[in-house]
């Protein structure tokens, strides 16, 4: 904890400034953007790409090194990769970082869990998050997710990570919100809480390059939005978390009401930190500050794996600049933490919630 107090004004001088400079703090990695579910709120299966080997990847998690302390591995499906056992041991062997998420569909029931438990043995130091996606309850779930069964196998997935026992192992249930199930969250709501998951969080659906869903009707109209996370919010408050699952909830408690004031304001509520402290890379070595725009500032490959030379790159500063202007805003959750890491005021709204023992 010493250690990240530290760093927090390294990243306040890096933004403002531009020194020191630094790597990200927070990167999401997409090793592949294949897919098997053909959800209503994402298209990524239509995206394609070349992907990066298992070697290309540790080079570039060797180009990183210490600097990375939350790593994210999305798709697409990540468990479709054939060697992201691999892939995520090479970040962990590298990076050291303390927190590895994986969010998952769950539906290859048959490897997902066993793939969990080899990470989670070859990664003994990291804790390993791992968030089942469920929008519905039964056949409402299956028709979201485009896929027959889908819920079925998302329950058998996390039944066995369950009986997994790993004690670095947390394991949560996501759900993105959109106009196909915002009205009836409170109903879906009670049902995962009967699963009894480490944590629940949701997200907001929204339009990202990422997940070729620009011009994509698919967000929920704002009354609707509000109305469902204002519920949730109250169920959290009387709810008691241990661990890490404690420390994620009281974040994500403040997450909620910044996308409610996002929502509401149409701008940056906080200073964002995204092409500062967090980044994206993609299948084919292209990295992006943020998965909403996907604008690209170099590729990896060109540049022999080495991060730092497209992280400060001019490209890279073009859009930094774009970013420091406020002149986009988006209530994206994997940023939005980064961001309350590296704001005092929601620091102290976080840190004040776990001192009063509820959210």
């Amino acid at each position: 904890m010493i250690k990240f107090l530290a760093i927090i004004p390294l990243y306040k001088f890096f933004r403002r400034f531009r020194f020191p400079k630094l790597l990200p703090f927070n990167i999401t990695v997409s090793p592949t953007f294949k897919c098997n579910s053909l959800c209503r709120t994402c298209k990524v299966y239509q995206r394609k790409s070349v992907e990066l080997s298992k070697l290309e990847w540790a080079r570039i998690f060797k180009s990183l090194g210490r600097s990375v302390n939350w790593i994210t591995f999305s798709g697409g499906e990540p468990f479709l990769k054939k060697d992201i056992v691999d892939i995520v041991k090479s970040a962990y062997e590298q990076c050291h970082p303390p927190v590895i998420n994986i969010p998952t569909n769950g539906l290859l029931h048959k490897i997902i869990p066993e793939k969990i438990n080899q990470i989670a043995q070859q990664c003994p130091k990291s804790q390993i998050i791992i968030n089942i996606s469920i929008d519905e309850i039964g056949e409402k779930h299956d028709l979201i997710r485009g896929v027959k069964n889908s819920y079925a196998s998302a329950l058998l997935t996390l039944e066995k990570i369950k009986n997994l026992r790993c004690p670095n192992i947390t394991i949560g249930i996501h759900t993105v919100l959109s106009k196909f199930n915002c009205v009836r969250f409170s109903e879906i709501f009670k049902s995962i809480q009967k699963l009894h998951p480490d944590s629940y969080i949701t997200e907001i659906a929204e339009e990202r390059v990422e997940l070729n869903t620009i011009g994509v009707d698919i967000t929920p109209p704002a009354d609707d939005y509000f109305r469902a996370i204002n519920f949730l919010m109250s169920q959290m408050k009387r709810q008691k978390f241990k661990g890490i699952a404690r420390i994620t909830q009281a974040f994500r408690f403040q997450y909620y009401e910044f996308v409610k004031q996002t929502l509401t304001e149409h701008r940056q509520i906080i200073p964002c930190y995204a092409g500062f402290a967090s980044a994206h890379i993609i299948p084919n070595g292209d990295v992006w500050m943020c998965c909403i725009k996907g604008e690209v500032i170099g590729n990896l490959k060109e540049v022999d794996f080495d991060f730092k030379k497209v992280w400060f790159s001019e490209k890279a500063e073009k859009i930094r600049k774009k970013i420091v202007n406020k002149e986009c805003y988006c209530p994206l959750a994997n940023a939005a933490y980064t961001n309350m890491l590296f704001n005092w005021s929601a620091l102290f709204k976080v840190g004040m919630n776990l001192l009063r023992n509820h959210f």
